[in-house]
């Protein structure tokens, strides 16, 4: 029997009205008050010069850095949020989360000043300590995964990403307006299979979507995961396993609330969806910019949906209408 468990998830979500990363989950809470200054017991950050995006990803070839990287910006510029570039400092600051993470045995946003191989608290204060300057805009996402299926990196990459778009908090990542991201990546052993820890960072938030708000997954959107487990915090409204969320996002400083949404199957089941949004959100992760619509029970593996959402954005009424398909992925 192989087993698969995405051991965790946790995420630091960016609130557009303060740019500052707020913590959503497994290391506690609170925000940056002054995201640029190095964390107190880092060691001596880098000379604080931010290296410049790089316009083709430099990960190894089938790496878990490269797979990831390609997939979600795939599923990203499908939908019209913009693409994502490789930036080496904030690679740095990803990698040495995922250490912490491996090392300390724990999953979480937040590193604890004194514990081995603590580089900063936050995801802005490890971006800072490796030299990326603009650090009042930093957040990420972390998680784990095990199977004792045999996986090549490639595949470990993917379903890292299948995982954390799956996640009613962690799908800020398929549609945050930013344009940087980070990546890193450590892997321990448990019972004779790899137990991969990762880290990664968005930054740069971008404007100027005229058709907003965007949707993910949007019309003809494929192979995403019926199932999704593990987040923290739990969903509300579910007991621990939900569907496909869909993630509705504008512009860095618009604001959206979410109205109402369903999902119809091919059979023509309707199926009413849990809305949040940034004031119905009772853990205060969602971003104003953002909502998310879910089912609060997992739907059917390759299997087609027709999404009906509605809401506001800026106080002025939007509705969207689409057909997306799962594939036999498990977040």
């Amino acid at each position: 029997m192989t087993i698969q468990n995405n051991f965790k998830l946790s995420m630091a979500a960016i609130a557009a009205s303060l740019l500052v990363a707020a913590c959503g989950g497994g290391g506690g809470g609170g925000s940056d008050a002054s995201p640029a200054a190095p964390a107190s017991g880092a060691s001596t950050p880098a000379t604080p010069t931010s290296p410049a995006n790089l316009t083709t990803p430099q990960y190894p070839s089938d790496s878990f850095h490269l797979a990831a990287f390609n997939l979600l910006n795939k599923q990203r510029q499908q939908c019209g949020f913009p693409a994502l570039q490789e930036n080496t400092a904030l690679d740095q600051a990803d990698a040495a989360h995922a250490q912490y993470q491996a090392t300390n045995n724990t999953v979480s946003d937040w590193e604890t000043a004194g514990a081995p191989g603590f580089t900063g608290a936050s995801y802005a204060d490890r971006a800072a300590h490796f030299g990326y300057t603009a650090t009042t805009s930093v957040g990420g996402v972390s998680g784990g995964i095990y199977t004792n299926a045999t996986w090549t990196e490639a595949q470990y990459g993917e379903q890292a990403i299948y995982a954390l778009i799956s996640g009613v908090y962690h799908s800020f990542i398929a549609v945050a307006p930013m344009t940087t991201i980070g990546i890193g990546k450590v892997a321990t052993t448990y019972n004779g299979f790899p137990q991969e820890w990762y880290s990664m960072s968005l930054a740069k938030y971008q404007g100027g979507m005229t058709n907003a708000p965007l949707t993910f997954p949007c019309q003809g959107t494929t192979g995403v995961a019926y199932s999704s487990l593990g987040e923290m915090p739990t969903p509300p409204a579910t007991s621990g396993h939900w569907g496909t969320p869909v993630a509705v996002a504008g512009n860095p400083t618009d604001v959206i609330v979410m109205q109402t949404g369903s999902m119809t199957d091919s059979s023509g089941h309707v199926i009413s969806l849990q809305v949040l949004d940034s004031a119905k959100d009772p853990n205060k992760i969602l971003a104003p910019y953002m909502g998310v619509a879910y089912p609060t029970t997992p739907l059917s593996p390759n299997s087609s949906y027709t999404v009906s959402i509605n809401g506001t954005i800026n106080g002025t009424a939007f509705s969207r209408t689409f057909t997306f398909t799962t594939g036999n992925v498990i977040g």
